[in-house]
Parts: structure tokens; sequence; C-alpha cells
């Protein structure tokens, strides 16, 4: 998978990490260590993962060499070989602390995103992310996600339109905001909650279906209802446990929140090797 890491929110991103976390400097290393020492840092993985940032690297320890050994959507197991890092052993352990946040962070949420995928293998469901990510580091999460084998839904309130039930409440119903929203140049997608709504919808055109909150059972009834008229994606209690249940309802999409939200952060670990 290519993990882009040239978009200005990346680098951006990088940057402010590393300004949080070195300040004015990183005394201890500048205490510690000689300045002429030289070093490699060998990056390994402590578990099964999916690996995801590594590319992060050269940005984060500028002015090092860095091999990469894997890249983002490769599946590790415990003791593969990430990445190695050659340069000053200040600047080593300077990043060091930098680097593994977000490459367990993001390698948490690719592994969460390739668990769901392997469950639903085989149904033709697709996994989609959301937009419950973390303030500021949604391009890498959502990046992350994909790495793992999840599709990225939309990645803000910018790139397509959404109509949920506050929405439609406002708006003064399902007519009126498939309407309104109707010639937008985005994907339209709607959220309906009744059979009435779902009548409505379909009547008005509406060809992206979103139901929240259904039971299988429930959800496999209302697909088998929409008979193909719309693409339907699930929402709501969509869980590792449940979600094969829910793919086999016939839905095209199941969207889970958890997989950026709640995703674990991964055992990466960063070893120093003195050059003599």
């Amino acid at each position: 998978m290519f993990f882009d890491v040239s978009h200005p929110e990346i680098q951006d991103a990088v940057s402010r990490a590393l300004a949080e976390d070195i300040g004015t400097g990183d005394i201890t290393s500048n205490l510690c260590v000689q300045g002429e020492a030289r070093g490699s840092g060998i990056m390994v993985a402590r578990e099964a993962l999916t690996l995801a940032g590594v590319e992060l690297l050269p940005l984060i320890f500028d002015g090092c060499s860095v091999d990469l050994t894997r890249h983002s959507g490769d599946r590790l197991r415990d003791g593969d070989q990430i990445a190695v890092v050659h340069g000053p052993a200040r600047a080593l352990l300077t990043g060091e602390r930098t680097a593994l946040n977000f490459i367990q962070r993001l390698s948490g949420i690719a592994t969460a995103a390739s668990a769901y995928v392997c469950e639903v293998e085989g149904t033709g469901c697709r996994i989609l992310d959301t937009r419950k990510t973390t303030p500021g580091l949604r391009r890498l999460e959502k990046l992350a996600a994909a790495a793992g084998g999840a599709t990225n839904h939309r990645m803000g309130l910018f790139d397509a339109v959404l109509i949920k039930n506050n929405h439609i409440t406002a708006a003064g119903g399902v007519r009126a905001a498939l309407e309104r929203t109707r010639g937008a140049g985005v994907p339209i997608e709607i959220e309906v909650r009744t059979r009435p709504e779902l009548d409505e919808a379909l009547a008005y055109g509406a060809t992206h279906l979103l139901l929240d909150n259904l039971h299988p059972d429930e959800a496999r009834e209302w697909i088998s209802y929409i008979g193909g008229r719309a693409t339907v994606e699930l929402s709501g209690g969509i869980t590792l446990e449940n979600a094969r249940a829910y793919a086999e309802t016939g839905a095209d999409f199941l969207s889970s929140g958890a997989i950026t939200h709640s995703a674990r952060a991964v055992d990466i670990n960063l070893r120093l090797e003195l050059l003599p």
C-alpha cells in the first residue's frame, strides 16, 4: 500500500509532535550521550500486527539514514524487523518516542481495520471507517485504516453529503433534504429510521442509504425490501464480534468508529545499538 506522507497536514502533524516533545532540547540525551556518538535504531514488532505509518520515519529522523524493511499494509509477526535508522545517537534517542507514538497508534488502527476486514471476508461487504478520529490526525488515521484494508468514508464535511436524522429534522423531512442536496456534485447518502422514511427516500431518488442501530435480523428484512434499489450502509453497534452477522444481511458496507476511536496501540520496540 502506498502511504503518502507528502500532504501538508501530515508534515505539520509530525512537526508539531516533535516540537511538543523536544521543546528547547532533549536535555537527557544531550547530557548523557557524547555528540560524536553514532548508532543504529532497530525497530521491531513485538506482536502480530498490520503495519502503518512507517513511512513517517524519514520525517521524524531528519538527517538520518532510514532503511525500511517493511511497509504500510504489511502483516507482521512478533519479532519481525520493521526498519533501521542510522545516525547520531542523540538524534535517534530524541526521535524515538515520537516515532513509536505515531507508528504504534497507526499500526493499531491498521490492525483493527484488518481484523474487521478478515471477519467479513467472502460476504462482498466492505468495511468503512468514520470521522471518529483524533483531532488533527484524521488524514493519518484514515491512511492507517486503508492500510488495514478498510475503505475510507468521507474525509470530512466538505467532500460528501451525509444526511443524518438531525439534518432531516432541520430540513423539514426526507424529501426536502434530498431536494436541497440534489446536484451537489458529491456523493449523497441519507439515513432513514422508519419504513415511511425509507419509502420516501427511495421515491425521491436516494441511491445510498444509511441504516443505523438495527439488529441483524431487522437489517436483513430491510435490505430484502430495498431489493437493490440503493446501496446500503449499516452502522451503530457494529463490533468485531457481530460484524459477520451484519455483513451476511446483504449490506454493501459496514461502518465502525471503533476502528479509529478505540484502536489499541500495538507493541513495537526501537532498540539502539552504538556503532564502534
